[in-house]
């Protein structure tokens, strides 16, 4: 978890201002990992009631194009958000719910195509973001095909 203290210090390298907005933006992503825009505000908003929704929107485009945030799009889903930046991490997304887990890039394999780890999910495609079902989806499956 990222401190208030370790976000002010990448805003100011950023060359950012420290606001209260921003931090909050940045504590909620880093809260909820693959949050949608959606989410995030929800989140900032128990903090700050009365900021709007541009700021968060604001805020969010101008930290992920700046490194402090990282933004995913995987396929017919709404654009999420996270802290884990500057790595070479891929995702694994449940075709049925939308959850979306990280997966670290294989070694040894060829382009990362077998991910080190499913999170549990059944992998049936990938794109460097792996589709499949979580688990909790895989079990509702199986439930229904007996």
């Amino acid at each position: 978890m990222l401190t208030p203290d370790d976000v002010a210090a990448m805003l100011r390298h950023a060359s950012l201002r420290v606001t209260k907005p921003r931090l909050a933006v940045v504590a909620a992503v880093d809260r909820l990992p693959h949050a949608d825009t959606d989410a995030v505000i929800a989140a900032v908003r128990e903090e700050l009631p009365d900021v709007s929704h541009q700021a968060v929107y604001d805020s969010l485009h101008t930290l992920s194009d700046l490194g402090i945030l990282r933004s995913i799009k995987p396929a017919g889903s709404v654009t999420r958000y996270e802290t884990r930046v500057g790595d070479n991490h891929h995702h694994v997304v449940c075709r049925s719910c939308g959850a979306v887990a990280d997966v670290d890039c294989a070694v040894g394999e060829t382009l990362c195509l077998t991910p080190s780890d499913t999170r549990g999910f059944r992998i049936d495609e990938a794109e460097v973001v792996y589709w499949g079902l979580c688990p909790r989806c895989a079990d509702d499956d199986a439930s229904a095909r007996r």
